[in-house]
């Protein structure tokens, strides 16, 4: 018989003999090895093998149960299915969308919710979800504890009152400890095949040879670290040296700067911060002059606030609370209509001048897919998704998979003594300008003068998308067949019916072939790339003279399927078009 288990007999034996009521006290000697169904480590080992509820608070408010997967909701008019707990991220980014709308939260039932002892409850509307929050603890808490867990399997043996081994089980997770310690009965006894390991929320082990043993680690481990149980699912918990590590991590690039509620982001737009260990920060960089200020972080009552002064930037001496700390992304936010948003740029190195071979290196290293080209404001749409190629001896040309324009290429200091792209191409003006280098990544190249609103980006086109699963499934999807325009709608404007009867087919040289009835009615340009900023896009380019020119942009992907495609892009004023093809 297992050492553990003759102790047990024993233990019970004498226990039975001078006390049937109380079969544990934690520390001693004789009732070391039994647990009561009642008794307080018990109460202390269901706690920590609970169900967690509070990680999709987010949607139902309550800590004490979840959601079970998958379900459907409607946030803010767009409906969403929630497959898995990162899906709730996508919940989180249509409310950050923006500061002053109602964020409003629809869940379609009937849904299923899983409560703390693994049990399910079929829900089918909002006063029954609601009548379940209310049985919760006040402020969205919950009894489970969260900083600890089991290291599974784990054997368990059960004895009733007469000393008699009734069973053995061995568990292999949460849910299997938490239904064996909930259908325990009162006058039943159980036994732990001890050392067991437990997890601690840093990653830490700790090795448990007794019920003393373990009922002080998990008590120890109750309020080891924020569980986060409240209904604040955007507090986003940190401390000021978490704050303070994360802002000397990386660069920083300016995505919003609104002050006294005037927007001024166009002014700053993806310039960099740099925040250095002593206490300076840099705005700029790189093939221009940077600006220094000073950064600091004090803790308060309601947070960590930040501050920032520059002489010279007015906008950027700011003292506020920092509300919002999200993967890559910082907002800062005062009273009054002050904001500043920074997303996080590792890539980038803003402080070091950009040495002219390596640049020249680079360029001739891959090809070059224009993402951006503005001149003097306007867009040139039509350049969108052709493809650069710097060659030696000055050579450079651009094409878009059937034609191909030849010119020439240098790199040198402009007027302003910045260094600079000199692209001559006598048949395409809107590329023949001379580029300052505004910043340089391994996959991204951008030029940019801030008074005449000049301004092109590149993205590195290598052997990378080839290696890239995401986008080599997405070119394989688009180009299995044909596709028709399912919905198209700009800014809200339902322009879908302009495309009825057109069939798309994406081909293996970056051509398009539209076609109605089986005739061609037009050509374009289409690619799939990784953008290090925006993420994975599908470019469209078709002549802004023809009547598909509409459809010409960077579309950010959405989802994609074997038979729907759906795309959607951003515009200057927050509202979005929407592109989406299906296979007929």
């Amino acid at each position: 018989m297992n050492n553990i288990l003759r102790a047990a007999f024993v233990v019970v034996i004498l226990s039975f003999a001078s006390c049937q009521e109380e079969f544990e006290v934690v520390g001693g000697d004789q009732e070391e090895q039994t647990i009561s169904a009642s008794s307080s480590t018990a109460v202390l080992i269901e706690d920590t093998c609970s169900h967690d509820g509070s990680f999709d608070n987010i949607v139902d408010g309550a800590s004490c149960f979840a959601l079970q997967f998958p379900y459907t909701v409607e946030v803010n008019g767009v409906e969403v299915t929630i497959d898995s707990e990162t899906d709730l991220n996508v919940i989180e980014e249509i409310f950050d969308e923006f500061d002053d709308d109602d964020d409003i939260l629809d869940i379609i039932f009937p849904i299923t919710i899983t409560l703390a002892d693994f049990s399910e409850i079929t829900i089918n509307n909002m006063d029954e979800l609601e009548a379940m929050a209310r049985e919760c603890l006040e402020g969205g808490d919950d009894d489970d504890i969260e900083c600890i867990d089991f290291v599974y399997p784990i054997t368990l043996f059960t004895f009733n009152l007469e000393n008699q081994l009734t069973g053995e089980i061995t568990v292999e997770n949460d849910r299997g400890l938490r239904r064996f310690f909930g259908e325990l009965e009162d006058d039943q006894l159980v036994s732990i095949d001890f050392p067991i390991t437990l997890k601690k929320y840093d990653g830490t082990e700790v090795v448990v040879n007794s019920n003393s043993e373990l009922a002080a680690a998990l008590e120890m481990a109750k309020n080891e670290c924020d569980e986060d149980d409240d209904d604040d699912y955007n507090d986003d918990d940190f401390t000021k040296e978490e704050l303070d590590a994360y802002l000397v991590s990386c660069p920083w690039e300016i995505r919003q700067v609104i002050r006294n509620e005037v927007d001024n982001t166009e002014q700053y737009f993806e310039q960099v911060l740099t925040f250095m260990e002593d206490g300076t920060v840099l705005y700029g960089g790189g093939s221009s002059a940077s600006l220094t200020g000073t950064w600091t972080t004090t803790n308060t009552d309601s947070g960590v606030y930040m501050s920032i002064d520059f002489e010279a930037l007015v906008d950027f001496s700011l003292e506020g609370h920092v509300y919002e700390l999200e993967e890559g992304v910082i907002k800062l936010y005062k009273d009054g209509g002050n904001r500043i948003v920074l997303k996080k740029r590792c890539d980038i190195d803003p402080v070091g001048e950009t040495d002219p071979e390596t640049l020249r290196a680079i360029l001739q290293e891959c090809e070059w897919v224009i993402k951006k080209v503005k001149n003097q404001g306007e867009e040139i749409e039509r350049l969108l998704g052709y493809e650069f190629k710097f060659m030696a001896e000055g050579v450079v040309t651009l094409s878009n998979g059937v034609n191909t324009s030849e010119g020439t290429w240098e790199l040198g200091l402009n007027s302003q003594m910045a260094l600079s792209l000199m692209i001559t191409m006598g048949d395409e003006p809107g590329v023949s300008f001379e580029w300052p280098v505004r910043e340089l990544t391994q996959s991204r190249l951008k030029f940019k003068i801030e008074d005449t609103d000049y301004e092109m980006v590149l993205l590195r086109e290598c052997n990378e998308s080839a290696d890239d699963a995401d986008v080599l499934e997405i070119r394989n999807i688009a180009m299995g067949g044909t596709w028709n325009v399912a919905l198209y709608s700009e800014s809200e404007v339902d322009m879908t019916t302009d495309y009825a009867g057109m069939d798309f087919n994406f081909s293996a040289d970056y051509q398009v072939e539209v076609s109605v009835n089986a005739d061609p009615i037009a050509n374009g340009l289409w690619r799939v790339l990784r953008d290090s900023e925006d993420g994975l896009k599908f470019y469209i380019n078709f002549d802004s003279d023809d009547e598909l020119g509409d459809l010409t942009d960077d579309w950010k992907i959405v989802s994609i399927t074997s038979t729907r495609i759906e795309l959607k892009d951003e515009n200057d004023d927050g509202s979005y078009d929407v592109l989406v093809f299906e296979k007929p």
